[in-house]
């Protein structure tokens, strides 16, 4: 589905609500227009003062509905504290760049991603307009064949 502008920002509107996101935060909406930005959504934050700005590609997305990505970028903002707390707790306990950090950090930032995109398709699920999930990334990715090809049986 393509989606307008002022569409988009009638779904970020309605979503900042329903999240109870606003009034706590002050946050706004910029569509990025440039083909050669990677993302699909992303967030500049200034927590100190409460501020975000969730940036939105729709010259390149990588996912269709761009109403779950919204969702899943607000989503970031709900478990910002608890992101926050966590990266806090790794970086005062590891040596970055160790082994121990790296795991550590990566095993978080997988768990935060996962868990922010459970929460999003629930809420697209029960609000959504468009309950289509984007497959998107699945495209790029190896099909599970191809990866045990070339792996020896254990046996």
């Amino acid at each position: 589905m393509k989606y307008t502008k002022e569409q988009l920002s009638a779904l970020f509107d309605k979503y900042i609500k329903k999240l109870r996101i606003t009034p706590n935060w002050d946050i706004s909406l910029e569509f990025v227009e440039d083909k050669t930005w990677r993302k699909t959504g992303d967030f500049k934050i200034d927590c100190n003062d409460k501020k975000a700005i969730l940036l939105l590609n729709i010259e390149n997305p990588k996912q269709v509905n761009l109403e779950e990505v919204i969702i899943h970028e607000l989503m970031h903002i709900k478990m910002y504290p608890l992101d926050q707390v966590t990266e806090s707790l790794i970086t005062s306990n590891f040596e970055e760049g160790t082994p121990a950090w790296n795991f550590a950090y990566n095993q978080f930032f997988n768990a935060l991603e996962q868990t922010v995109e459970e929460m999003a398709k629930c809420f697209l699920f029960e609000f959504g307009d468009n309950k289509e999930l984007s497959y998107g990334r699945c495209k790029t990715m190896k099909s599970f064949n191809d990866l045990y090809d070339g792996l020896n049986n254990i046996e």
